[in-house]
């Protein structure tokens, strides 16, 4: 666990240059609270401790404004930056060496049984609001944008971007011409169509 730790501290400061040092980190840090007590809960999950399990996760979501469900499998050196409103849902895998953003939701998509919440493979990016929900795999490497809502599966080294989310890069090559900056506006292509369509009925 000491490793571990020392492992996870480490990884912070590496991805996050706000953060000073270990004992900066090891204290104030959310991400790192939230995922040592996620440790804990998921070690009662394991041996069908249930209430205990869920009893420290609910504790931990009041701390910290981050709710992992002590089911959820997580791997080392998970980082989560800022951490405020993250939900990571029961059957959901992170690999190793994931980053998380503010308001990250790793949910279902429906009300059914058994595997139900998305697995990530390792040095995964989810950017701040995203939204992953099914149960399906985004592939090692893979960066999802901001306030995307992903809803199939994202192959290894691509970048998803939108509503729903697109793929529109593979191992920095572009698959079309968005990138995750230039989203185009749904809104206002559904307005330019109204108008567009208003326009030939005077005419």
């Amino acid at each position: 666990m000491f490793k571990e730790i020392k492992e996870l501290l480490q990884a912070y400061k590496e991805r996050d240059p706000a953060a000073t040092s270990n004992i900066v980190i090891f204290l104030l840090y959310p991400g790192v609270k939230a995922v040592i007590d996620h440790r804990i809960a998921h070690w009662f999950y394991k041996h069908n401790c249930f209430y205990i399990a869920r009893s420290i996760s609910q504790r931990s979501r009041r701390r910290t404004g981050i709710e992992i469900h002590p089911g959820a499998t997580i791997g080392k050196r998970l980082v989560i930056d800022h951490g405020m409103g993250i939900v990571i849902g029961e059957t959901t895998i992170i690999g190793d060496d994931c980053l998380l953003y503010q308001g990250v939701t790793l949910g279902g998509s429906g009300k059914e049984k058994g595997k139900r919440h998305p697995t990530l493979g390792n040095n995964v990016l989810v950017g701040a609001g995203a939204k992953v929900l099914g149960s399906f795999t985004i592939g090692d490497n893979a960066r999802i944008a901001a306030n995307a809502v992903v809803l199939n599966e994202i192959p290894a080294n691509a970048t998803a971007v939108g509503v729903p989310a697109k793929v529109v890069r593979v191992k920095g090559k572009k698959v079309d011409m968005l990138d995750h900056i230039h989203v185009p506006d749904p809104v206002q292509q559904a307005l330019k169509q109204i108008n567009e369509r208003i326009d030939k009925l005077e005419k």
